[in-house]
This record gives C-alpha cells, sequence and structure tokens, in this order.
C-alpha cells in the first residue's frame, strides 16, 4: 500500500519535546528564536557594564606595572617602556615578570597561559562556556605584569578572556543552558574588547567570527547589546575614539592604487603565515626543552629584555608607535625594527607560553610592512599603506576579514579607506586559507586535540523537506488485519525487510506502528492465542510522527532527542499516513547536498556558423 501525496503546510507541534527552543523548531520559519532573548539580553547588559570596568581596571593594571618596574614610581598613566634609564638591568625586567607568571600560571591556574581567544574558545567547545572564578582574576593579573614588564602584547587578548571569565561566572549563578552561557561568555568577551579600543561594531564581529560559531539572534542580540552598553561607558571612565586619529586620505583612489592593494593583501597574507609558523614553531621548540614549562616564560623574557636592548619601542603594547606608523612620521630604522625584533621576541615569548594579546603586535607589525610598501607604491597620504597594510595583516593572521576591515575604521574613523582595506583584507584572508590549514587562534585549539570549522553556512537540512525524502512505496498494514493476515502479507511481500510497520484505520489515518520485535515478544509471552487478534491492540499509539512540509533539520532533531531512527509521515491536519523517513533518507539528503558541492557541468552549448553556412554545436556538456 502507498500513498504520494503532499499537502498544506498547517500548524502542529504536539510530537516534539516541551522544551520552548524544541517547539520553535518544529514551527517552519526564518528563525528559532524564543523569548528567552529577553532575560539572557538583560543578564548581558549587566556583563557590558561589568566588562567596562573590567577593562578600565585592566588598562590601570598595566600603567602600574609599568611604571613600577621600569621608572619605580606608582602611577596608573599608560606609559611606554622605551623611555627607562636602567641600561643593562632592563635586561632582568621582563625575566622577573615572566618568572612570576610562570608561578602564577603553576600554582593558580594554567588557563592564564597564551593570549586569550584560544583559551575562550576551549573554554566554549570543551567545558561548557564555564570558566572558573580563578581565572577572572589571574587573568588580568599576569597580563598586565606582562605587558608592564616589557612584554609586546596587547591587552585585547587577555580583556577578552577576562570579560568572559566574568560573563561566564555571572551565567553559572543562573539556571541556564550551555548555549546561553556560551552568549552571555561572548558577550563578556565583546564588551571587554569594546571598551579597551571603543570599537563596539568590530568587537561583535569578532565574537561572531571568532567565537559565537553561529550567527542566530538568540546570541547576536545580547552580544551586541553587550558590547554597546561598554562602549557607553567607555567614554565616561576611558574617554573618547578613535584611539589611532590619522590623516585625510582620499574617497577615491585611481585602479593603479587598487591593484597595489592587491600586491599590499598578498604581501600581509605571506607576513601572516610567517607569523603564524613563527609562532608555534617557538612553541615547538619549547616543547623540547627539558624543563618544566614554568620555567619556559622566564627564556621568553630573556629574548624580551635583549630585544629591548637592541630596540626599545618593540616592548610594551606600542600604541605610541602604531599611531606614528599611521601618521608616516617614522624612520626606516623604526620599521625594521618593529618587523625584526618585535617579530623575533613577540613569537619567542608567547611560544613560551607566556600571558598577552596578539591584536596590538598584529597591527603593529602590519603597519610596519605598510610602512615599507609605502616607499614604492603610489602616494595616497600618510599613512595610507599603513592603514591598509594593518587591517590587511589583521584580517590574514586572525581570518577574520570583516572584524579586521571594521576595526580599522573604528581605531581611526577613516571611512575612506573601506574599498581598500576590502581588497587587501580578503586578498591577505585568500592568501592564508590557502596556505595554512588553521589560523593562529585555531592551532592551539587543535593541538589540543580538538578540531574547529570556521566556515558558516545554512545546514543543506535546514532547506530540504521531509516530502522530498520520503519513502511512499511502503508495506502499510489495516488495523483490522490479525496477525496471523499480516504474517502472511510479510511472508509474500517482497519488502519484508522493512522494520516499522505502519498501522491504518479504513480511512488511511494513522493508528500506530509496530516494529517486527513487539510482534516475537508478544508471541512468545502469548504463543499462538493472538493470531487472530486483530492489530490494533498491539499497535504503539504514542507515535512520534513527522510531517511533509517539515525541514529535514526538525525531523534530525527529533530523531536526536527521542531515540529514533525512523518515523512515519502524517498529514498534519489529517493524520492521514503518508509514508516514512529514515536515517538513511537524510543521509541520501545529504549525498545530495554533496553531488551539487562535487558535480560539474556546462548546462549552455554555444553554436558556431562555420565555412560553407552549416551550424555547429559543441558536444553536449559532460559532467564529471
Amino acid at each position: 500500500m502507498a500513498n504520494e501525496t503532499t499537502v498544506p503546510l498547517q500548524d502542529r507541534s504536539d510530537t516534539v519535546a516541551t522544551d520552548a527552543t524544541t517547539k520553535a523548531w518544529d514551527v517552519l520559519g526564518d528563525f528559532t528564536t524564543t523569548t528567552r532573548l529577553l532575560p539572557i539580553s538583560a543578564l548581558a547588559i549587566g556583563i557590558g557594564v561589568v566588562a567596562a570596568f573590567v577593562a578600565l581596571a585592566l588598562l590601570r593594571l598595566i600603567g602600574v606595572f609599568t611604571n613600577l618596574f621600569y621608572f619605580g614610581r606608582w602611577s596608573t598613566a599608560l606609559v611606554s617602556p622605551a623611555g627607562n634609564h636602567l641600561g643593562i638591568y632592563s635586561v632582568l625586567v621582563p625575566i622577573g615578570g615572566a618568572l612570576l607568571i610562570g608561578v602564577m600560571a603553576r600554582y593558580g591556574s594554567e588557563r592564564i597561559r597564551g593570549h586569550g581567544i584560544p583559551e575562550a574558545i576551549e573554554a566554549i567547545l570543551i567545558n561548557g562556556s564555564r570558566v572558573e572564578p580563578k581565572v577572572a582574576v589571574l587573568k588580568p593579573i599576569s597580563s598586565a605584569i606582562s605587558i608592564g614588564s616589557g612584554g609586546p602584547f596587547g591587552a585585547e587578548g587577555p580583556i577578552i578572556m577576562t570579560g568572559g571569565a566574568f560573563g561566564s561566572i555571572i551565567a553559572q549563578l543562573f539556571h541556564l543552558t550551555s548555549a546561553e552561557r556560551k552568549t552571555l561568555l561572548v558577550a563578556g568577551a565583546a564588551a571587554g574588547m569594546s571598551a579597551t579600543f571603543a570599537a563596539p561594531l568590530a568587537s561583535v564581529l569578532l565574537a561572531v567570527e571568532l567565537l559565537l560559531f553561529e550567527w542566530k539572534p538568540r546570541s547576536l542580540v545580547p552580544v551586541a547589546l553587550a558590547s554597546a552598553t561598554a562602549a557607553v561607558l567607555r567614554r565616561y571612565l576611558i574617554g573618547l575614539g578613535p584611539l589611532f586619529p590619522v590623516p585625510a586620505h582620499p574617497l577615491f583612489i585611481g585602479p593603479k592604487a587598487l591593484l597595489a592593494c592587491v600586491l599590499v593583501g598578498l604581501l600581509a597574507g605571506a607576513l601572516s603565515a610567517l607569523l603564524t609558523l613563527s609562532v608555534y614553531a617557538a612553541e615547538d621548540a619549547f616543547q623540547h626543552l627539558p624543563i618544566h614549562w614554568m620555567w619556559w616564560p622566564a627564556i621568553g623574557g630573556l629574548a624580551i629584555g635583549l630585544g629591548g636592548l637592541v630596540f626599545p619601542q618593540a616592548l610594551g603594547v606600542g600604541y605610541d608607535t602604531i599611531g606614528q606608523l599611521l601618521q608616516g612620521s617614522v624612520t626606516s630604522h623604526v620599521i625594521l625594527g618593529v618587523l625584526l625584533v618585535k617579530w623575533f621576541i613577540w613569537a619567542v615569548s608567547l611560544g613560551s607560553g607566556t600571558s598577552g594579546g596578539v591584536l596590538a603586535p598584529l597591527l603593529m607589525m602590519g603597519g610596519a610592512l605598510g610602512g615599507l610598501e609605502a616607499m614604492f607604491l603610489p602616494n595616497e597620504g600618510a599613512g595610507f599603506w599603513p592603514l591598509v597594510s594593518m587591517g590587511a595583516v589583521l584580517g590574514g593572521t586572525m581570518r577574520s576579514p570583516f572584524t579586521s576591515i571594521v576595526f580599522a575604521f573604528e581605531l581611526t574613523h577613516d571611512g575612506n579607506v573601506f574599498l581598500p582595506l576590502l581588497v587587501g583584507s580578503v586578498v591577505a584572508h585568500a592568501f592564508t586559507v590557502l596556505t595554512l590549514k588553521r589560523s593562529i587562534l585555531t592551532e592551539k585549539v587543535a593541538r589540543r586535540g580538538y578540531h574547529l570549522s570556521r566556515e558558516y553556512a545554512v545546514d543543506p537540512l535546514e532547506i530540504l523537506f521531509v516530502r522530498e525524502v520520503m519513502r511512499t512505496k511502503v508495506v502499510v498494514l489495516p488495523a483490522s488485519f490479525t496477525i496471523h493476515e499480516m504474517q502472511h502479507s510479510l511472508r509474500t511481500d517482497h519488502r519484508h525487510s522493512q522494520r516499522l510497520l505502519p498501522v491504518v484505520d479504513e480511512a488511511g489515518l494513522l493508528v500506530g506502528v509496530l516494529t517486527r520485535g513487539d510482534l516475537r515478544g508478544a508471541m512468545a509471552e502469548h504463543g499462538d492465542a493472538l493470531l487472530k487478534r486483530p492489530l490494533r491492540e498491539f499497535v504503539r499509539t504514542d507515535t512520534v510522527s513527522a510531517h511533509p512540509d517539515e525541514s529535514l533539520r526538525v525531523v534530525v532533531y527529533r530523531m536526536a532527542e527521542r531515540g529514533f531512527t525512523r518515523m512515519p509521515v502524517v498529514d498534519r491536519g489529517t493524520k492521514k499516513f503518508l509514508g516514512l523517513v529514515s536515517l538513511d533518507d537524510l543521509l541520501k539528503a545529504r549525498g545530495r547536498h554533496l553531488e551539487e558541492e562535487r558535480r560539474r557541468e556546462r548546462p549552455l552549448k554555444l553554436r558556431f556558423l562555420l565555412p560553407g553556412g552549416k551550424l555547429s554545436s559543441e558536444e553536449k556538456p559532460m559532467a564529471r
């Protein structure tokens, strides 16, 4: 018995779990967001407030430790270590700071090691977005010691991890799902970055491209609100942006300059790949040392100290040097110093496992590369090529091109460079995607035994429907059949391997389902006495079914939730039986998607007029 009809969309959600989110999946729509968005958004706003003060505290701590270590005074003002008068003794400062960090990591929490973002990713992927409270205290202190003692790092990685830690802690005080905790962790991370750099939009994009692993209103709205809240408070706590003002640049650049942007993107992509490889080469070298990892940061600190003697501007965050690069007011000595010394001490110290961020160093080295390029590329104004190269290196190294474009704009408020930034960042991104399997952020996660895909796409099961894959030529049993009649029917039917047996009444409405195991169990218990009894007495009436107008994603979730791999397909309104859908059918739908990805064909044929007036056409398109 078979039925191949389909019906219009109607609403029925009584066959799924009682959870509100699961119910939302059952009603076909563009979004699955529920009213849970409102309390989560309220919590995110509160986290944004907390993160703004945390960012302020971290910046003040960096100022305190820099002044104490290099100038012997108590002050929270952000200063560069380059102006110290310690001479040869300045080598001891980063070594001492690194020893403190090693002890804190060994006896406090190993989570404070690294540059923050991979640790936040790991907390989301592995720990259910649960961060230990001590990380929220130790991470900013260790990072402030690291940067304050001359570490060539930025504050963004630590504040992302610290803000995320506070977001996670607040989330753990409430009865929330792991997905909701993830949203609040990321809200704290984005808010911390927003307060640090006055870049609320770039902070949200960074959260989406690196931490959320989704683009859904349920997470985007709370994260955006947290970032906006922190940006507003920053104006009162820290001050207004832009962080790096730049001279005005031309709104339009010609084709020659756009081609130069492609070259900038290629060079930035090459530098991004080399930066990533150098960091993990240093990390691999430290892995071979016959000493405990607690002492590795001290070796990295020695590299920092020696590099600081050669080129003092390489020490610390380097915001002043970045500003000079964007103003076009640096010498070739500074450019080479940033590219060589800063790169070396950054890669070695980061590979040693100390605490610090990568964003500011990438901006600095990208700006230095742009300073070199400005010597031979068309003149488009002071700081133009450092700015484009800065965004391109950021996009290539972190594999977040949109974040890099918006971040460069929010740091400078120069809207005229959107087009050059787009070209340079996307080209650099393409270069590193084609040359490296993973980014500088995800490589660390992969080395800990976890894989993270950075590609976001609509699930093909979301746009395929049950009616497209369900089987209609199946064995269907009348409810009035006796067990004896059913057994005879199955023996004579060539589709006897079917495991799930739908049972319908005279009108074709689904009464329930049977499995061969059900019948074998009943026969073993009651024997031949059951042979003349009708099937309706044995069917499972609490059937979990699917509807022809549902997306396959909904069916997959229902199968996972209920533990079934086969379901009857029924009309929503009448419950008329239409067919069966199984896990095998869903796999076939995946196969169809793979074929669309891999099958190449040329549907259009070109026809040419040959000499003599004859028409000739190309051979039929070939698919492979």
